[in-house]
């Protein structure tokens, strides 16, 4: 079992930065796949960036490419979702999650996922 606690989220103004971490409790941290999902009310959740445990691969979503950048430190079991020039149809309550299958790239359907984290909310006001 693999506990995900995210940390980061919040109020930012459009154009405005934050930067989400999700701290992972596993020894084997390096053997998951890690992915930022994000969910606005009344859609589904989506992929926004995953990595793979090397960091040999990243997935980026086409609504965030050039303004989101994914990270992780396997030392400190943690991956971070760095966000800039932010809008407001970024808003959503964002999670992270791990996938235990080891694949080339990352998945990006929320099926591949094994392990959630509880959300943290992110607000765009314009």
């Amino acid at each position: 079992q693999v506990q995900l606690v995210e940390s980061g989220g919040g109020l930012v103004q459009a154009g405005g930065s934050l930067r989400l971490s999700c701290a992972a409790s596993t020894r084997t941290f390096s053997s998951y796949t890690m992915g930022w999902f994000r969910q606005a009310p009344g859609k589904e959740r989506e992929v926004v960036m995953a990595i793979t445990g090397n960091s040999g691969s990243t997935l980026c979503a086409n609504s965030v490419k050039g303004r989101f950048t994914i990270s992780r430190d396997n030392a400190k079991n943690t991956v971070y979702l760095q966000m800039t020039n932010l809008k407001p149809e970024d808003a959503a309550v964002y999670y992270c999650a791990a996938a235990s299958s080891r694949t080339l790239t990352p998945p990006k359907s929320v099926e591949a996922y094994d392990y959630w984290g509880q959300g943290t909310q992110v607000t765009v006001s314009s």
